[in-house]
């Protein structure tokens, strides 16, 4: 009934899906398994880049992101647990753009230009008018349309808390706003948390699948969301509990499936913090540039203080069967805990991975 064309046997990923979520344990990790196909599933026109086209985020052409959203499936086989989906994402951080800062795309991102000159005039407001917000809504529904029956659509990247007020106010401004004036942060941050719903719960209402089921990073099958705070680096333990605790507190308790995204080892040390938020499911842990790799033996002891804290951990995997092999002989039956995404060379290749478990 739920089945999808580039992907027959979705109800049998959804089901297992569930049984992952709710802490059962389905035989092995949960597997978001990328191969190339030798053939596209359909043949869909590809339009010609437009002129000054940088980034795969850009609003320069309405016409080619939907060719891009047609296209973006049909030369992929989804394995494990992968599903096929496309975003109306204009930047790694949708809510501040929303909010009023303006995107300045550059070559694979776009940066978001701080829009909160002083305390005095920050603003955060729902504009129905915002361009940023009208364009999320027309590629959503032209989305929506092409994916029919064929794949789903995930949510934007919003971003929330620190990470959405340094986007507006500046990273440095918003450094010295934290012990110059702490308690116009925390205001800033409920405002941002209740924004952060008003549009997350149009968007969940509108991407839902028929099951109810959503999909941010992972399918879940309710409202999922993806959580985080890379701004969270440059601050103390201290401070993160203080300000970034409690929205991800109530963020995770207003969401049935929460992920917290992890990134880079100057983050590690709020895991205490976020290891006590009893709603918070799931860690990915992003190791970042130039250190080993999420599947590599220096993370195998936060992965350990995950487990024990009755988490359930996501990162980026290899399609090494050594390296798989060897996370299974550390961790056992533990690692059905695990989720991955994983690019694999070739069906058949991924298929050996699965056969791994």
């Amino acid at each position: 009934m739920g089945a999808l064309l580039y992907r027959e046997d979705m109800d049998d990923v959804r089901q297992r899906m569930r049984i992952w979520w709710h802490e059962g344990d389905f035989g092995r990790p949960v597997l978001q398994i990328a191969a190339p196909r030798e053939e596209p599933l359909e043949n869909i026109e590809v339009m010609p880049e437009p002129e000054g086209w940088v980034t795969h985020y850009s609003t320069l052409s309405f016409e080619y992101r939907v060719n891009l959203s047609a296209r973006k499936c049909v030369n992929t086989h989804y394995m494990g647990e992968a599903v096929p989906c496309v975003a109306p994402n204009l930047a790694p951080n949708c809510l501040a753009l929303y909010l009023g800062c303006h995107g300045v795309e550059m070559p694979d991102t776009v940066w978001c230009e701080p829009c909160i000159e002083s305390p005095e005039t920050a603003r955060f407001e729902v504009d129905p008018e915002n361009f940023y917000w009208q364009f999320t809504q027309r590629l959503a529904k032209e989305q929506l349309r092409l994916a029919r029956g064929k794949f789903l659509v995930y949510f934007p990247d919003f971003i929330e808390g620190l990470d959405t007020l340094a986007a507006m106010r500046g990273t440095e401004e918003l450094l010295c706003d934290l012990i110059e004036r702490p308690e116009w942060v925390h205001s800033c941050m409920r405002q941002i948390t209740d924004r952060y719903f008003y549009y997350y719960d149009i968007l969940y209402d509108w991407f839902r699948d028929e099951t109810g089921g959503s999909v941010f990073w992972l399918w879940g099958p309710g409202r999922t969301v993806k959580l985080q705070c890379d701004f969270s680096a440059m601050i103390s333990a201290g401070m993160f509990a203080e300000f970034m605790g409690p929205v991800l507190t109530e963020m995770s308790s207003r969401i049935s499936y929460a992920l917290y995204h992890l990134d880079g080892p100057c983050a590690l040390q709020h895991l205490d913090c976020l290891l006590s938020i009893p709603e918070l499911q799931v860690i990915q842990w992003v190791p970042g540039a130039g250190v080993e790799q999420g599947w590599e033996k220096r993370w195998w002891p936060v992965y350990r203080r995950i487990l024990e804290a009755g988490k359930r951990i996501f990162f980026d995997g290899t399609d090494s069967i050594e390296a798989m092999q060897a996370m299974k002989r550390e961790f056992g039956a533990d690692l059905n805990r695990f989720a991955m995404n994983i690019d694999a060379r070739s069906k058949e290749h991924a298929e050996k991975l699965i056969g791994l478990f």
